[in-house]
């Protein structure tokens, strides 16, 4: 655990407190459900019958129930992580790239992330930040890897 000197009052780390190399296992963990799949996919216009139509997935899809919404798994994933690494810290989201679900995520599943410091570097253009390069990934409960990213988020210096 880093030094309390390099976490923000809200638990985030300064640029200075990621170690590139260390993979944090995250604390909370979530179990999907039907209304997450209706709400989120009914919120960003995606009438997509392999999240909302339960009949449709039985009838007509190789997985037999609905799959959980991949943008809503991406954005799980990335959530879970925030209290352990980025709260307070976090200037901005620059990038997310090779993004991946190489699994299905179902109705009642339950996730766990874990992210990497894959690289750090002082920003260039905007003093008293740092870029940070994180690998994400999301796992459900039988251990299957069900979504993975790399994400380059901006985030505050320690204050002098």
């Amino acid at each position: 655990m880093p030094d309390d000197n390099l976490r923000h009052k809200r638990g985030g780390l300064y640029f200075e407190g990621f170690e590139v190399g260390k993979v944090y296992e995250h604390r909370y963990t979530r179990t999907v459900t039907q209304m997450d799949n209706m709400l989120f996919s009914n919120m960003t216009l995606n009438p997509q019958p392999l999240h909302i139509d339960r009949h449709y997935c039985e009838t007509e899809t190789d997985w037999g129930q609905p799959l959980m919404n991949s943008l809503f798994t991406l954005g799980l994933m990335i959530g879970i992580q925030v209290s352990d690494t980025s709260v307070g810290t976090t200037v901005a989201n620059l990038g997310m790239t090779d993004v991946k679900f190489p699994n299905p995520l179902f109705e009642g599943d339950t996730v766990h992330c874990t992210s990497e410091v894959v690289s750090k570097r002082e920003s260039q253009s905007r003093p008293g930040t740092g870029i940070v390069t994180l690998h994400h990934k999301a796992f459900k409960q039988d251990g299957k890897l069900v979504a993975e990213c790399q994400r380059q988020v901006m985030v505050r210096m320690m204050p002098k």
